[in-house]
């Protein structure tokens, strides 16, 4: 969320989300701090807050931008292909220790502070899904998406399984079950 004030350099807003990554998986998200990301970025404190309204959000940025950046919302030709790029880059991503770090902390963050909780959940949460959402259009304009499960269960499904392995077992996220959930969510055998 970008706030009101001077123009954003896109060279310090880069360093600012890279030095928020870094420190969060180097001390956590409890030892993270403005001051700390100001050092490590050699921005002034006084940018992040003019920027961001906390280290959470800045955090909801960096982890966005690399989803965005990471997680194509490939046309391979069959929602079965689609889905499994996009299974396979989410995966993958979804393993990377300083990823499943920051996803932690944010959920974390937005459990406890409410409007946190909107910003997360609108910056990223409904931001994937609607990434996967596109997948899911344009099966259905391609005629090849199944009747169930519903489009609405396709997303619970894919991010409820990295959710419950991220927060819930830490089990890590394995290739075996981006095969079944194509199975699954495209009915072929």
């Amino acid at each position: 969320m970008t706030r009101p004030g001077r123009k954003r350099s896109e060279e310090s807003r880069q360093a600012i989300l890279t030095a928020a990554a870094e420190l969060v998986a180097e001390v956590g998200y409890a030892g993270l701090s403005i001051e700390g990301m100001a050092a490590r970025s050699g921005t002034g404190k006084q940018t992040i807050y003019r920027w961001w309204p906390s280290k959470a959000d800045v955090l909801l940025e960096a982890l966005a931008e690399k989803a965005d950046l990471h997680i194509p919302i490939p046309d391979e030709g069959s929602y079965a292909a689609d889905l499994r790029a996009f299974l396979t880059a989410s995966f993958a991503l979804g393993r990377t220790p300083q990823v499943i770090a920051v996803l932690r902390a944010l959920m974390a963050e937005a459990q406890i502070n409410p409007e946190f909780g909107v910003r997360f959940r609108a910056g990223f949460l409904h931001r994937r899904r609607d990434a996967l959402g596109v997948l899911v259009d344009r099966a259905r304009a391609r005629g090849d998406l199944p009747p169930v499960p519903r489009p609405a269960t396709v997303a619970d499904l894919v991010f409820g399984l990295i959710w419950y392995r991220v927060l819930a077992t830490r089990d890590p996220i394995d290739d075996d079950q981006i095969d079944e959930l194509v199975t699954l969510l495209t009915g072929a055998d």
